[in-house]
């Protein structure tokens, strides 16, 4: 791997077993590009899933689930690094550092706390969601990364990430990069079957609004059959005025590399049914060999778990070299062996 390469670091939640199309087309596809450009780095954060109640079997396989489907979306091992934030101790070590240099008021910004803490009271809200931005740093932080792709949700975070290698550097001396937000200008915001003003999410889509992408193909087929569009005929996109039939357009673009205008073209008299026809069989196409690809990982569990071994041991190489340098700086004695 080139060493002239910017880093890129990004994470997956183990908790939500299948990934659904707006995970694959708004996040993962880009990871699988950026796999050829930078020194990439991909981890499940099942350390970050911990901020809100989990049994521990179902963890266990949700975490497997989700590097399986990394995986089989395209991720090459020999190309990145893949591995669970579980396997690198040096994220909850490097996290306690960047606590005690984060303020209080700080952390009582993040509109993500504020949010979900309101939802949940005060009672039900654990000191881990309140730190998970700091935790959320460290990851960054620990592999010096160049750039994060960021969704509009989590770049006030960014934001306190790179506050934190700042003030870290002018404190310590210089020990971090300090991280640029990479923000896709063409990501596809793939919004719900169902309720086409709202973003698909696995936490407020309704079934059938949501495709996931373990569901058998015909499911997802019919899902894109009845998806809500509007009264016209005519496909053109207009997300304003035709949210639901923008979105399919905005799907089928993703998923065939066919440009929004010469869909727009090819569909010109023909109506609604046709591109939902068409679209549908499309879909089929691409979730028949990713769940295969995801059923062959999860039926060989020794190669999937000797895959994160190793993914785990690249990271740590780069995640011990920044921490040693920070324990150092900060005035921990060295460990004699």
């Amino acid at each position: 791997m080139s060493l002239d390469r910017p880093r890129v670091l990004s994470g997956i939640q183990p908790t939500s077993g299948s990934f659904h199309l707006g995970n694959y087309l708004g996040a993962v596809r880009q990871w699988v590009a950026q796999q050829e450009t930078h020194d990439a780095f991909y981890m499940v954060v099942d350390l970050h899933a911990l901020t809100v109640m989990q049994d521990a079997d179902e963890l266990r396989a949700n975490a497997r689930l989700a590097a399986a489907q990394l995986l089989a979306a395209g991720l090459d091992p020999d190309r990145c690094t893949v591995f669970l934030q579980s396997h690198v101790p040096e994220h909850a070590q490097l996290s306690w550092v960047l606590n005690c240099l984060t303020g209080f008021g700080e952390a009582s910004r993040m509109t993500q706390f504020k949010d979900k803490s309101a939802k949940q009271g005060a009672d039900r809200t654990t000191v881990g969601l309140f730190t998970y931005p700091v935790l959320m740093a460290a990851d960054i932080l620990l592999y010096q990364s160049d750039v994060v792709p960021v969704g509009g949700d989590q770049r006030q975070h960014l934001e306190l990430t790179r506050v934190l290698a700042e003030r870290f550097n002018a404190r310590y001396g210089d020990t971090f990069t300090v991280p640029d937000a990479f923000i896709v200008k063409e990501t596809a915001r793939i919004t719900d079957l169902q309720d086409p003003t709202a973003k698909m999410s696995k936490s407020s889509s309704t079934p059938k609004g949501i495709i996931n992408l373990l569901d058998e193909p015909k499911v997802s087929a019919k899902k894109v059959k009845s998806a809500v569009t509007d009264t016209g005929t005519v496909v053109s996109f207009d997300e304003e005025n035709k949210p639901g039939v923008s979105n399919l357009l905005t799907i089928y673009a993703t998923l065939t590399g066919t440009s929004v205008p010469d869909l727009e073209r090819k569909y010109e008299g023909k109506g609604y049914g046709a591109l939902k026809t068409d679209l549908a069989e499309v879909m089929v196409d691409w979730v028949t060999p990713f769940r295969e690809r995801t059923r062959e990982y999860l039926d060989d569990p020794e190669t999937l778990d000797s895959v994160l071994a190793k993914g785990a041991e690249k990271a740590r190489a780069v995640a011990a070299e920044t921490l040693a340098q920070v324990y150092e700086r900060v005035g921990f004695l060295p460990a004699k062996h």
